[in-house]
């Protein structure tokens, strides 16, 4: 994979992390942006795991 295409899973986990931070520092964290944050940051750590091994090989 050339370009951004083997840094996706990195953004991804990005995403979810700004996605946690942002209602963290304007105190109006509910159950639904913790849901989404995690889910983000779990699809992309796996994403980051097996994107990256497709492309050393």
């Amino acid at each position: 994979m050339e370009g951004i295409g083997k840094y996706i899973g990195a953004l991804i986990l990005l995403i979810g992390v700004l996605v946690l931070a942002i209602p963290a520092f304007t105190d109006s964290i509910t159950d639904t942006s913790l849901m989404i944050g995690l889910l983000l940051v779990v699809v992309g750590f796996f994403a980051h795991i097996f994107i990256g091994r497709k492309a050393k090989a």
